[in-house]
């Protein structure tokens, strides 16, 4: 069985929410020789924070030394994301393996297992083999029946903020769906829940007093926040302060539930120091949770997908981006309750880029779009993700704001999209710029540009100097091979010799040239010298954009940036007017960062 394979087979068996029931998983686990009952957990379940609060107890307890599990849902990009031992993914040749041993035990039942469940199965399979010292276990749904809820007392039955959510499987108020989760509350454990609805806390604290577990209720020291950014926040509890990687405000909630989560667990004798507290919580990565993606536009991806996500997201934008408009780039599953979501989203909203969630329970993006144009929004649908992504990076501009949230089954892809989206609407909103200048600023602004290059250092001592011919609306240096400066230097130039490769040439003459790849000016091989990479000192670059650190993209055919790993005693400088610098450029491994920048503005240099 491949990795494919066996992802298909899982996935081509019933959803679970229909089927609930411990049963079938007992089966099937018993049948395994019960794995589960070699490890120990921390049990989660709740409607919101679930996988951020998991994340962080993953990284602290990583951080204490421990042999960590974690197993959450629904994956965002990778199948292998729901079971991760010590922050790696499972790696497909062992999910394949394992699934093959759990297919013939499922196979063998009367009452076929449910995709959920059989995913269960394989991940205590995978944490026993692993010999995991302690797992970090996410309910799917609901808790007393969850698949999840066939293991014995936990170390500890974490609680997470509930709300109202699939409420035709887990009850119609607040005090039913929290009676449904606190299920995973068994004696002999320690249980802690998030500071939330007062009816809640008073279901999870009758049935600790019935189940005489201690209860902890993460209100009983109050989480401050001292400090926010879009790159973290700062947070103090019980007069310590801490220092949390994810963004958003609710996350400081989140954390408290975390804090007391390991107090309980240290008072169950784990030994988790507070300096791995500390570092736990500043390192801790979780996707698709107020998650920034990009810059020039800000584009931030949040998985949220319910009334209490999309307050709590509007709270975050109302804190760290005060003022500003945003575009909204969403889509949701029907069966959510996206009118009240929309709502929330609308006062803050300049525009709504619409799409269809890979779902069969997606509503389609025309009738969402529809249903925000008739509230009064300015709404429009995509019939893609890389078309939306363009959409709304267009609409927010390189100052604006994009926020793409309402259904995880959307983030995965368009985390996965964003990339190389961005990276291509970038390049081309720089053209733009660059060629908006008239023929007259770019005359100026070139010679401003190549008299800053005949005075650098750099230009001055190098003998052999690599430049080009200016194409359309690059920066022309012309004015390098007319100057005195250059008298005694060798003037070598790009040659495209095949889609892949690039020569430098040094030129015989003036009858040396002519128009070759891409309508650009080059030396003709026949009349010209062949200059090894290594004889060059100075390498000048064109670029459709760069950064004030120095990172910069090309034209997309990567031929400079293949040609500049064989230069290895070269400065490497760019010549761009100003237009086309942005606040950072989404640099790809293959992209080799200058040591400069010149423009007619000032010259950048690389910071190291």
């Amino acid at each position: 069985m491949t990795t494919a394979e066996a992802i298909s087979y899982i996935e081509s068996c019933t959803w679970s929410a229909t089927r609930l029931g411990l049963e079938r998983t007992q089966e099937l686990l018993g049948r395994l020789g019960n794995p589960q009952k070699k490890l120990k957990f921390v049990h989660v379940a709740g409607s919101n924070g679930k996988g951020s609060t998991c994340a962080m107890l993953d990284s602290v307890l990583r951080r204490a030394g421990y042999r960590v599990g974690l197993y959450t849902s629904p994956y965002i990009q990778d199948f292998c994301e729901r079971m991760q031992v010590d922050g790696d993914n499972i790696p497909g040749q062992t999910l394949a393996a394992i699934t093959e041993r759990v297919r013939r035990a499922a196979d063998a039942m009367e009452d076929h297992p449910s995709q959920f469940e059989l995913v269960t199965a394989i991940a205590m399979e995978y944490f026993c083999e692993q010999v995991c010292d302690i797992v970090v276990l996410e309910t799917g749904m609901g808790g007393a029946l969850d698949s999840t809820n066939i293991i014995d007392e936990p170390e500890v039955a974490l609680i997470t903020n509930i709300g109202l959510e699939h409420m035709e499987y887990l009850g119609d108020t607040l005090e039913k769906i929290a009676l449904t989760k606190a299920g995973i509350i068994k004696p002999g454990c320690f249980c802690v829940c998030y500071d939330g609805a007062p009816e809640v806390t008073a279901v999870i604290r009758a049935v600790c007093t019935e189940k005489m577990v201690p209860f902890i209720c993460a209100g009983r020291f109050p989480v401050k926040i001292i400090r926010h950014s879009l790159n973290e926040q700062v947070i103090s509890w019980r007069s310590r302060e801490y220092r949390l990687s994810l963004p958003g405000l609710h996350q400081a909630g989140n954390a408290s539930v975390v804090l007391e989560a390991v107090e309980a667990l240290r008072r169950r004798g784990w030994k988790i120091p507070e300096e791995t507290v500390i570092a736990g919580l500043r390192e801790v990565k979780w996707p698709a949770r107020f998650e920034v993606l990009g810059q020039s536009p800000l584009f931030i991806l949040d998985g949220g997908h319910n009334p209490q996500c999309a307050e709590a997201m509007a709270g975050s934008i109302g804190a760290l981006l005060p003022g500003k408009r945003v575009v909204f780039l969403t889509g949701v599953l029907a069966d959510k309750d996206y009118r009240q979501i929309m709502e929330l989203m609308m006062p803050l909203a300049q525009e709504f880029v619409c799409l269809t969630p890979t779902n069969d329970r997606a509503l389609s993006a025309g009738e969402l779009a529809d249903y925000l144009k008739q509230r009064g929004a300015k709404a429009r649908a995509c019939s893609d993700i890389p078309e939306g992504i363009r959409l709304a990076l267009t609409a927010a501009g390189e100052d604006g704001v994009v926020v793409a949230f309402g259904s995880l089954y959307l983030a995965g892809a368009i985390r996965t999209a964003f990339a190389p989206t961005h990276r291509q609407w970038l390049r081309k909103a720089k053209i733009r710029a660059r060629d908006s200048l008239s023929s007259e600023a770019r005359a100026e602004k070139s010679a401003q540009i190549v008299q800053r290059i005949l005075g650098s250092r750099e230009f001055q001592n190098a003998k052999t100097v690599m430049l080009y011919r200016a194409v359309r609306g690059e920066v022309c240096l012309n004015g390098i091979e007319n100057s005195p400066q250059a008298q005694g230097k060798r003037l070598v130039y790009p040659r495209c010799v095949s889609k892949t490769e690039m020569v430098a040439l040094l030129p015989y003459s003036e009858n040396s040239w002519e128009v070759g790849y891409a309508g650009i000016e080059e030396p003709v091989p026949e009349k010209s010298e062949v200059i090894m990479p290594e004889e060059i000192e100075l390498v000048l670059c064109p670029c459709t954009v760069f950064d004030e650190n120095c990172n910069r993209m090309g034209f997309g055919a990567g031929f400079y940036d293949r040609f500049l790993e064989h230069c290895p005693n070269t400065h490497i400088m760019a010549a761009a007017f100003e237009v086309q610098k942005t606040d950072m450029v989404p640099a790809e491994a293959w992209d080799k960062p200058m040591n400069a920048v010149f423009t007619e503005k000032t010259t950048y240099s690389r910071r190291t």
